[in-house]
């Protein structure tokens, strides 16, 4: 069928007829569903969920834990390094061998006086350091990629909201604080700071300031464990006290800042 022209003279448009699709009563309409997600992809998403994460960073840590406990590397104190190994090469070792002890909780005290006992004050804080550094960085990496996503959600309570924001807003003093206070665990204080949202940079780097009076008192203890009434021995002794004191008094200062917030 064709349109009225019009009125002004143009040019007829036709129209084209409509379509009717019809479906036949004996052909029943079939619907087509867009297939799930197969089994591996499910099982990915599952895997690297938050909480299967944190999961697995609960066991690296518990065989961590349980490799250290059969292997007692604190036996360096009384057998000493293997004669085998020496020099740079052996501090370079112990270097990475004290990084992933504090990723396994051993207490950095005792690995700092082992430090110094085996290869003197300088190249024993120097490895001592340089092990601070990497045992920080694996735990603050471990908690960053595999715990941070699982317990943000969980930062309800008033005070672990304020110390969260405390390390998110101030990372740098806040790390700095931590470090040079020894009543705050090593391993604390990475995770805690792998769960806030302070950057690499400054957690690193407040990390290798921040340890290196408490380190090199210990690593110059035991060094000089030999002679205890040595000057180097009670001047490392008084690094060790002092800024266990100022801690102590920082701490109790902010007390009421945490409970304000």
């Amino acid at each position: 069928m064709l349109d009225a022209t019009t009125r002004s003279g143009g040019t007829a448009t036709a129209t084209p007829p409509a379509i009717a699709t019809e479906l036949s009563p004996l052909s029943p309409a079939v619907i087509v569903v867009a297939p799930p997600g197969g089994l591996a992809t499910r099982c990915t998403r599952a895997l690297l969920s938050p909480w299967s994460r944190l999961s697995l960073l609960v066991l690296l840590l518990g065989a961590a834990a349980t490799c250290v406990l059969l292997f007692e590397p604190q036996r360096l104190l009384a057998d000493g390094w293997p004669p085998q190994v020496g020099g740079a090469v052996a501090a370079a070792v112990f270097g990475a061998a004290y990084g992933l002890c504090t990723v396994a909780f051993v207490p950095r005290p005792l690995l700092n006086l082992a430090a110094g006992a085996l290869f003197g004050s300088q190249l024993g804080l120097a490895a001592a350091l340089a092990g601070t550094v990497l045992g920080a960085g694996a735990a603050f990496g471990l908690g960053r990629v595999l715990g941070q996503d699982a317990l943000r959600p969980l930062l309800r309570a008033r005070w672990l909201q304020a110390a969260d924001g405390q390390l998110s807003r101030h990372g740098f003093r806040s790390m700095m604080a931590a470090r040079l206070f020894p009543g705050v665990p090593f391993w604390a204080a990475n995770y805690c700071a792998a769960v806030s949202r302070m950057g690499w940079l400054p957690f690193l780097l407040a990390t290798a300031l921040g340890s290196v009076p408490n380190t090199a008192a210990y690593v110059v203890a035991g060094a000089r464990a030999s002679s205890p009434t040595s000057p180097a021995f009670l001047i490392a002794m008084a690094f060790i006290a002092v800024p266990a004191v100022v801690g102590a008094v920082v701490a109790w200062r902010k007390r009421h800042h945490l409970r304000a917030h």
